[in-house]
């Protein structure tokens, strides 16, 4: 149980409230198309079941939509506490491939989806600049921001060094 205590300390501390009616599972659109079980994830974290939740693939297949807050008679912060156990996970060294790309795209482009000549193509004949005004179009942004992800260590955990 100390892992529920764990999550609760780091702000879930609604995670008790959740008495597994499974509204949250049925009204999750990630839940429709994968094997994510908000009910599961949630109950797994109640029963101090560390390992199981921290190392679980499912625990990266939550949208953040929040249509199981906005549904939860108990007014569980599900998905608050979803984040913070992957904040966990990734402390444990953890993390979905498809979150480390995305992560890695950022600290390389500024951008988490890429942006090539196609798209500056498409943005030009739309009559928009190519580069958009984001850190893709303005360097210094993209320095401050790389700057900022080094700082605080987000380089490492993407892999960088």
């Amino acid at each position: 149980m100390a892992f529920a205590e764990a999550v609760k300390k780091a702000g879930g501390d609604t995670l008790d409230l959740c008495y597994q009616c499974g509204t949250c599972t049925a009204s999750c659109p990630s839940g429709r198309r994968t094997s994510f079980r908000t009910r599961q994830i949630i109950r797994k974290a109640q029963l101090g079941l560390k390992d199981e939740v921290l190392k679980s693939e499912e625990l990266w297949m939550c949208t953040t939509c929040y249509s199981c807050v906005e549904r939860c008679p108990r007014e569980v912060e599900i998905v608050d506490i979803i984040l913070l156990m992957r904040n966990m996970s990734v402390q444990a060294g953890n993390m979905a491939e498809a979150h480390k790309k995305i992560g890695a795209n950022l600290l390389k482009i500024g951008a988490t989806v890429p942006f090539g000549e196609d798209m500056k193509k498409l943005r030009s004949n739309m009559g928009l600049p190519a580069n958009p005004p984001t850190t893709v179009g303005n360097q210094k942004a993209q320095d401050d921001l790389v700057k900022i992800m080094k700082k605080t260590g987000f380089d490492k955990l993407m892999g960088g060094n």
